[in-house]
């Protein structure tokens, strides 16, 4: 009964409860999918109807995550068996709790604002695009957003972040950007500005069919 109500796994060699950041950051790509696609339908035909039922699903699997068990969380449980054949990257649970009730006050004013007073407003839109990119950063880089404001708040340190960038250390030559790389990206943008401003018209005209 006790494993039931502890938040995260009990893993040998982990002196604190873990959860498995493959699994997270697999659940963090569905629930981004779900919301850009509702955003994407709102944008273009401006069908609220699939963003209200991905807020209440968002809202209900954050409640799960929260207040019961994370294990127990349909978007865990899908992932879990997405990803069930990588080897565990065990971070620790107490930050990743205090990231999702975040999501969960996110998800709870969306639901309130979205669904149940059936309104939209920049405040909404703002919400929205918060948790696209909670969402993003967690799925595409390994960065929980939610995990360093933790940092803001508590004292004691994190302990098993994702990347162990908890743990103070020298970057490696690797992992390292010189300034001839960062000329390059900068040059890049202004192409792709250029580029953008020369061609407009033309990328603007809409394609035909090929047959």
């Amino acid at each position: 009964m006790a494993n039931k109500k502890q938040f995260g796994e009990t893993v040998e060699g982990y002196n604190i409860p873990v959860l498995n950041e493959r699994e997270i950051r697999a659940a963090a790509g569905i629930l981004f999918l779900m919301v850009f696609i509702g955003l994407m339908l709102i944008i273009s035909n401006e069908n609220f109807v699939f963003i209200k039922y991905v807020i209440t699903s968002f809202l209900i699997d954050f409640i799960i995550r929260v207040f019961v068990n994370p294990k127990y969380a349909p978007s865990l449980i899908i992932a879990r068996m997405i990803v069930s054949r990588q080897n565990p990257e065990y971070v620790g649970a107490v930050q990743k709790k205090f990231a999702w009730v975040i999501g969960f006050i996110l998800a709870l004013t969306m639901f309130i604002l979205m669904v149940v007073m059936n309104t939209y407003s920049p405040i909404s839109g703002i919400i929205c695009l918060i948790c696209l990119i909670f969402l993003f950063f967690e799925s595409a880089f390994g960065i929980c957003l939610g995990c360093l404001v933790y940092g803001w708040f508590y004292k004691e340190k994190a302990q098993y972040c994702p990347g162990e960038v908890c743990d103070i250390k020298k970057k490696q030559e690797i992992q390292k950007v010189s300034i001839w790389q960062i000329v390059i990206v900068v040059a890049f943008i202004v192409l792709a500005v250029v580029l953008a401003n020369q061609f407009n018209a033309f990328l603007s005209v809409k394609p035909h069919s090929l047959f």
